[in-house]
This record gives C-alpha cells, structure tokens and sequence, in this order.
C-alpha cells in the first residue's frame, strides 16, 4: 500500500501516526525527555549532588543524542524544558526524524521516581506544529487507586487536544504499585499492565506506548506470550518503552512484544545510557549507541507489525 493510500486517519479521529514512522510502517523512536531523572543519573555518575548538574549539560547531551542518533531514529521525543528548543532551532534533525514534545508536567521529588503527571495548559501547541513538531506526549502514572476516572478523562483530553491541532498523540501508561499493593507485595506487573490498556487505550491515541512485561526478563517466547495479553486489549497501533528493562535485554524484549502485534519501540535508556559515564558523549553515542539503534530497527522492520495494518483492525473493530 502506498503511502498516499494508507488511511490517514484512525477509527476513533486520531491523527495517523505515519509522521513518527519508518517507511515499513513500524518505529525506532529515541527517547530524551527525562528531566530530572537524567540529572540523577549524571550526578550519581559524577560522584556529585544532583543540584550540582547544570542544566547546560543535559542539553547539551540532548543536543549530541539528536545529532548521533536522531538521522536513524524515526522520531526524536524531548521536553521543552531541557533540549526541545535548542534542538529545533538548531535544524540537527534529517526530515526522516520527527519531533515530538512531551507535554506532561511531572510531580517528581529530587532523585526520585515520578509520581504523577498532568497535561501542560501553558504550552503553545499551534506554535509547536507550525514550527514542525509532529507529535505531543503524555505520560500517565497508573495505579489501582480510585483515580482512573481522572485518568481517562485526562487521557481522552490529551488527545483531543493533539487531534484539533493535527499532531499525533503518544499516550504513555506506566503501572506503578500502589502504597498498599508495595507494602504487602500484591503487585503483578504483567497484570497492571493490562489492565492499564483496557483503561486507557479506547481513549484512541495515534499511538499506545506500555512497558515490557517481565521488565523483559525470560526469553522471547515467554515474553511474547504476555505482550499478546496487551495486544489482545489495544486496538490502536502500540510500541514499548525501555525503561526498567536491562540494556542487553531490550533487544530480546522488542522482538517479543513485536512478535505479539506491537509496531516498535519509544526508547531512551537502553539507547544511551552507557554514554553518559563519558565527558564527551558524541563517540559513545556514534559508535555503541548507534549500533544498538540500527540493530533495533532491524527488529522492528522484521518483526513489527506496519502501524497501517494495526489502523486497519481497529477499523474493523469500529465497525
């Protein structure tokens, strides 16, 4: 199917996610929005408070991810806070990498995870698309709590608001515990995940992004085995994040979830961490980090699923 013929939108009014993807239909996305979490990891690695780390340099390693990575990646996703502006001013992105903005505010204690969001009402979202952005993001924290009312409705604004202004939207559940699921150890990951999906993926987002189940330990069989548990509850295209995943195990872990009906990966972490134990980052980032990048779009183009036959089933679903 040509490109002119593929739907242009979704089912549920969502703009077509084709503007993040590669010409096989699938993605190979760097992640590069964390914000205080990246300044966590360079202070622990410097040996040095987090306040220690000026901002200066987390753009500037966003700046050397755009420019090593972003002409092999097919979308670039960062925050406005810490390296949006300067990478877009800076014209470092090929046409082939699209921009995408987070446009979650995150409640995040210093040197701690997140843990909650909400949508940023001050950020100008006509703006972003004439200036080329392709896509908005939102990262939701999911918990079992009497919250998910909220949630949806969040979610559901979230995409409306990519849809009138004709960006694709990334929506982002991550299951976390809640304080009473942590104390008594009740969590199942596997099960929060999808559970999260039935929740949140009829609010018809461009594209669902989840965590790997297992953290993507065990192998690809028995990974794939839980991810169909995700594909069987999302009707819109899906891809995984690579958070909580360990680095060698990502690779594994994308084959498996696209074996199972996912279309590729939003990733950050498996990609570039091991540059930042480097002053310079740029010969990291080229060498290992691209390598990794190339070797995970192979994946993708191999075994994911075009984001085009995955619009084509939520269709048939509608009808």
């Amino acid at each position: 199917m040509t490109d002119a013929r593929r739907p242009a939108f979704l089912a549920g009014g969502s703009v077509a996610p084709a503007r993040l993807a590669r010409p096989t239909g699938t993605f190979a996305m760097v992640a590069a929005d964390q914000r205080d979490s990246l300044r966590t990891m360079m202070a622990e690695r410097a040996g040095v408070p987090g306040g220690a780390v000026p901002d200066e340099r987390l753009i500037g390693f966003k700046l050397a991810v755009a420019r090593e990575l972003g002409p092999l990646a097919s979308a670039l996703l960062l925050d406005r806070d810490y390296g949006y502006h300067q990478v877009t001013s800076a014209g470092v992105l090929p046409p082939t990498c699209a921009p995408i903005l987070a446009v979650d505010v995150l409640d995040q204690p210093a040197g701690g995870a997140v843990h909650d969001t909400s949508l940023d009402e001050s950020v100008d979202v006509a703006a972003a698309a004439a200036q080329g952005t392709r896509g908005l993001k939102l990262l939701v924290i999911w918990r079992r709590d009497d919250r998910r009312e909220q949630r949806v409705a969040l979610a559901e604004r979230f995409v409306g608001l990519c849809r009138d202004a004709g960006l694709a939207s990334v929506l982002e559940p991550v299951a976390r515990p809640t304080p009473r699921e942590e104390a008594t150890g009740a969590f199942r990951l596997n099960d929060s995940i999808v559970e999260a999906a039935r929740e949140l993926a009829p609010t018809r987002p461009s594209l669902y992004k989840c965590q790997v189940p297992d953290a993507g330990r065990g192998t690809v069989a028995e990974i794939a085995a839980q991810a169909e548990r995700i594909d069987r509850v999302v009707d819109v295209p899906w891809v995984v994040l690579s958070q909580g995943v360990a680095a060698g195990d990502f690779p594994g872990a994308v084959e498996a979830a696209c074996r199972a009906g996912a279309s590729g990966f939003l990733a950050g972490r498996a990609l570039w961490t091991s540059a930042l134990d480097h002053a310079d980052p740029t010969p990291a980032l080229s060498g290992p980090g691209a390598d990794r990048l190339r070797r995970l779009a192979d994946l993708v183009d191999t075994h994911g699923r075009p984001w085009w036959t995955a619009a084509a089933a939520e269709e048939a679903v509608a009808r």
